[in-house]
């Protein structure tokens, strides 16, 4: 009697590349809120034939053995073009660093008491969110089709809206992004954050990157990498 092979397993992802992924999720989710087609994933990156909304990059490495062609050949390079390199590894003629940020994880955390009470944002309370997010510098970045593929929280006291948050739950990860202090504090919004992300996501990490992390590093996270955004001019 033949015994069949067991099949392959698949080694686990390195956090920081879990943490890309998520976040070009993230991104393409962005893409398909405005109309788009969410762009395409392939093996070393994602990329946006289309420009895609403010803030958000035509491109992101999914691999550090991502190369220049792997994101380039997919997006349009012109003036205003924006690659977020996840490994901190490309070289990209013509384009300037915009910024350097840290990815961010957290081991699946257990909930935690605190004065913030979350609630998901609704069509009708998008806007406000949206405004306390950008301090009133936004308006329609965040439009309501993307409350069916992301969490987005309202934290508020009395009431009163004062922080607020992103969570996109993958099969491995939660990501977090979006994190805003709006009259609270910034470790009375991190703590909450990985509060409500562990009572709805429980058992799950937490990824996600920041440009100064320290407010999240007393929280329970710790940095895995750097990454860099480029911007052509």
């Amino acid at each position: 009697m033949t015994v069949p092979a067991p099949p392959p397993v698949t080694p686990p992802l390195p956090v920081t590349a879990l943490a890309a992924r998520d976040n070009a999720e993230w991104c393409a989710t962005m893409c398909r809120a405005h109309g788009g087609d969410g762009g395409t994933f392939a093996e070393r990156a994602w990329t946006s034939p289309a420009r895609t909304p403010p803030y958000y990059p035509d491109a992101v490495t999914l691999s550090p053995a991502a190369s220049a062609a792997d994101v380039l050949d997919g997006i349009d390079a012109g003036s205003g073009a924006s690659v977020k390199d996840s490994f901190a590894t490309l070289d990209l003629p013509g384009f300037d660093v915009l910024f350097e940020a840290r990815w961010i994880h957290h081991p699946a955390p257990a909930p935690r008491p605190g004065r913030l009470t979350w609630e998901p944002a609704t069509p009708a309370t998008l806007g406000a969110w949206e405004q306390a997010c950008f301090d009133g510098g936004m308006d329609g970045l965040f439009p309501a089709a993307l409350l069916e593929e992301a969490t987005i929280l309202c934290g508020g006291i009395g009431g009163e809206l004062v922080a607020g948050c992103v969570l996109t739950p993958r099969e491995r990860v939660v990501g977090v992004s979006n994190v805003f202090d709006a009259g609270c504090g910034p470790d009375e919004v991190w703590a909450g954050v990985v509060s409500a992300a562990a009572t709805l996501f429980p058992g799950r990490p937490l990824v996600g990157y920041e440009r100064d992390p320290s407010d999240a590093l007393r929280h329970g996270f710790r940095t895995t990498g750097p990454l860099r955004v480029w911007l052509r001019s």
